[in-house]
Order: structure tokens, then C-alpha cells, then sequence
């Protein structure tokens, strides 16, 4: 067996043997740098192409034309516009500062890991669909319950995609039913934005949200293609699910290993408050300056990325690797958790240690394989950067503002790093903490 490469035989068809391989550490350089063409297609997954409008998404679409000339119209039209959303994140972290104050007032202990998510799903709904639904309506939580279940059927096992002459175990099992039902409610959800986005009498605000430029877009008629309403859907599935889960995620796990570790805790702290100094608020050009916060961001990528397994990719072609000769159509997953903590890669890969991380070039955006919690190659991840800004400016704000201790009654031993595994991994156990506001 060659190193880093592991095979699994997932089904066996009539017309031909299903692989599934799974990348380990040395090997991801050939499967997203040098073999990257062969590499970077996505499998034909039934709840993907149900929920991506017949993968005519980001994610899951297929390398083909389509998807090149898609990522062209995401990459230059939407996700290169950080700077332009950089008030709504601003404004979003001053009201999370404020909600936490309240609790600290009173001395209360609060739910990190909702606020957080609160907090996530508020900037990616005034980014993308131009709204901010009410903390408790009804709105919001429909938003919440079709996020959790779009996660959950898209990680389930799915009989058809790997025995396709099993097709009758989903539907038997319910599964094709609760999919119907999920992608319906899902369209519903976001022709109803569209419609808003439409609407001649509604009052239309100064900063285009993300339907605005997709709707753009669409009269324009400047791409090969015809952008059409499912396009748009699709892409607004990418950013609904991907957008709100994964920033919230790293941010949980961030403060997680932060408490567990408080001479890092500490160090993070003094940083941003020896920066920033008596200003009250740190903005996104503060953050920059933040060299050991954005360490421990990058050395939780490294212990705990949000998607171990990345999304799977497929062969377009028959190839070689490591030795092996992978056919055409093979599932591929590459193992960013294992990757992250490889032994010949890192030293005392299972510490947390953020300066080994200070002045190395080791960095995320997928140029370094040891570190790929984004992916690399034509697949690597277009919202990385707004992910990471969100990320940066939460968390430097949360430890400017606030010391944090764990609730009376526990201790930093208490802390679990139990995980829910997913689509993208959450811990398990709801982060408590407490916070203390510190003076301005």
C-alpha cells in the first residue's frame, strides 16, 4: 500500500467496480496540484443534485464549461466583493458585543455556540438576500430548521449513490420523501426572495445584497450562457448553507481550544488590546495586525477543519498515482483532518501550539498542502476570504471586549471536543462560557 493512499471498494455494479479513495497526507499534493484536471470533477450524488437544482451550483456542479464560466460569474460578482459587506460585519459584531454585555450584566453564562450561530446567520442573510430576520420569528426559525436539514440530508447515506439497483431502500427508508420535501421548501424559500428582489414597489436599498447582483447579472446577458432563476437558486444554496455553518463552526472551535488552553488565551488577548488600544472596537484593518490571533485561526484549521473529509471529488479520466491506476469515475475524498494532524508533516501534530505557526508560510489558501481546511486546485473554496474575514473580526472583538471563564461549577477540564459529524463538523456539546466586559 502506497502512503497516504487508501482504497475502499464502496459498491460493485454490473457495468463496472465503484472506488472510493480516500487521500491521506503526501498524496493530496498530487490529487490537487499535479493530477488536479483529473481530480476535479464532483460525483453525481442524488441529495446534492436534488438540492443544487441538478448541480447547477458551485459546489457540486461537475468541471465542465458551465462551472468554469459559473466560477467567473461567483469569483468576480460576488465573493470578490468582501470590502463591499465590511459595514454589515462591523455592525452585525457591535450587536453581538452588545447582546453578550447583557448577559454580563447579570452575571448569566451564555450559549456561545447559538450566539455565534446567530451571529453567522445574520451577516449571510443581509449579505445575500438583503434582510436581517427578528432573533426569535418566525422567519428565522424556518431559516434555522431548512439549514439543519439541508446539513443532515446532505450527509446522509444515500443507497443510490452507491447500488444503484437499491434505489427502493431510500425510498422504503423515507429518505427520498423527506429530500422531496426538503428541496421544495427550499424553493419556495428562495423564490419568495426572488420575488422581493423583483417587487417594483419595494423600496429598494443602497447596497446590493447578493440577489441584486444575481438578478444583474442575469439582464445583462454578458456570459455564454442564460443565467436563469434555478441558476440563481443554486448559487443562493452554495451561500445559505455553506456561508452560515462553517464561519460560525471555526469560531465555536476557536474559542473551545482557546479556553482549554489559557496561556494562549491570554497571549490572544494582550495582542488585540495592546493593538487597538482604547479605540473600543476593532475594525478590519485592525485585524491585520493581529499576527498571533490569525495563528490560532490557522492552527484550528489545522486540529479542526469544519469539513475533514472536504466535499468528494471524480475522476474525469483514468490516471496514475502513487503507483495505482485509478480509473475514471471514482469517488475521491481527501482527508483534511488526517492531513492536518500527520506526524511527518507536523511535530506533536495533537498540540495545540499557534506559534509554530508565526513567521512560517505555511498558510490556508491552498498553496500548502499540509494545511487544505479550504481544498486547493480549481476546487478550492471562492468564499474563503469572506469566511475568514468574518471569522477574524468576531473573534479579535469577542476577546477585546470580554474576559471569558468557564461557568461556576466547571473548569477547563470539563471541556469536550466531541464532535457532530456532517457536512461540516460542529462540537457536539453547546460551548457555555462566561463573560466579564472589560472597561473601554
Amino acid at each position: 500500500m502506497s502512503s497516504g493512499l487508501s482504497w475502499l471498494v464502496v459498491s460493485s455494479v454490473p457495468s463496472q467496480l465503484m472506488l472510493c479513495i480516500v487521500i491521506m497526507c503526501f498524496m493530496a499534493e498530487e490529487v490537487m496540484k499535479t493530477h488536479d484536471l483529473d481530480f476535479c470533477s464532483r460525483p453525481n450524488l442524488c441529495a446534492a443534485r436534488q438540492l443544487s437544482y441538478n448541480a447547477s451550483d458551485l459546489s457540486f456542479s461537475p468541471y465542465n464549461h458551465y462551472w468554469r464560466e459559473m466560477r467567473k460569474v461567483c469569483v468576480v460578482h460576488l465573493f470578490n466583493r468582501v470590502q463591499k459587506y465590511r459595514h454589515i460585519r462591523e455592525d452585525e459584531v457591535a450587536r453581538l458585543i452588545e447582546k453578550i454585555y447583557q448577559f454580563s450584566i447579570d452575571s448569566k453564562p451564555i450559549n456561545f455556540s447559538e450566539a455565534i450561530m446567530c451571529f453567522s446567520s445574520f451577516i449571510i442573510c443581509r449579505v445575500g438576500f438583503g434582510k436581517r430576520y427578528d432573533e426569535q420569528g418566525i422567519e428565522r426559525s424556518r431559516f434555522h430548521r431548512l439549514l439543519k436539514e439541508s446539513q443532515a440530508i446532505l450527509s446522509s447515506f444515500c443507497f443510490t449513490d452507491y447500488f444503484p439497483f437499491m434505489g427502493w431502500a431510500d425510498r422504503c427508508m423515507g429518505f427520498l420523501n423527506r429530500l422531496e420535501i426538503t428541496s421544495k421548501e427550499f424553493d419556495t424559500f428562495f423564490q419568495e426572495l426572488i420575488d422581493e428582489h423583483l417587487d417594483s414597489n419595494k423600496l429598494k436599498s443602497e447596497q446590493e445584497d447578493i440577489v441584486d447582483v444575481l438578478l444583474r447579472i442575469r439582464t445583462d446577458h454578458k456570459f455564454s450562457f442564460d443565467l436563469t432563476i434555478d441558476h440563481i437558486k443554486a448559487i443562493l444554496m452554495d451561500i445559505f448553507i455553506a456561508g452560515t455553518d462553517t464561519a460560525a463552526a471555526t469560531m465555536i472551535w476557536v474559542m473551545s481550544f482557546l479556553m482549554k488552553n489559557p496561556k494562549c488565551l491570554k497571549k490572544a488577548q494582550v495582542e488585540v488590546r495592546d493593538l487597538v488600544g482604547e479605540k473600543g472596537f476593532v475594525n478590519e484593518d485592525d485585524v491585520q495586525g493581529l499576527i498571533y490571533l490569525k495563528a490560532v485561526i490557522k492552527e484550528t484549521f489545522r486540529l479542526q477543519p469544519v469539513a475533514p473529509l472536504l466535499l468528494p471529488r471524480e475522476t474525469r479520466r483514468k490516471c496514475s498515482i502513487g503507483g495505482y491506476e485509478v480509473p475514471a469515475k471514482t469517488l475521491v475524498y481527501v482527508n483534511a483532518w488526517a492531513i492536518g494532524r500527520e506526524p511527518e508533516a507536523w511535530e506533536n501534530p495533537q498540540d495545540f501550539c499557534p506559534e509554530r505557526l508565526i513567521g512560517s508560510s505555511i498558510d490556508y489558501k491552498g498553496l500548502n498542502f499540509e494545511l487544505i481546511p479550504f481544498g486547493a486546485g480549481r476546487r478550492v473554496c471562492p468564499g474563503m476570504h469572506m469566511g475568514v474575514a468574518e471569522v477574524e473580526l468576531g473573534l479579535a472583538n469577542l476577546l477585546y471586549k470580554f474576559d471569558w471563564e468557564m461557568p461556576n461549577g466547571m473548569n477547563r477540564e470539563d471541556l469536550d471536543f466531541d464532535a457532530v459529524n456532517g457536512l461540516t463538523t460542529h462540537k457536539k456539546n453547546a460551548l457555555i462560557l462566561q463573560a466579564k466586559k472589560i472597561n473601554d
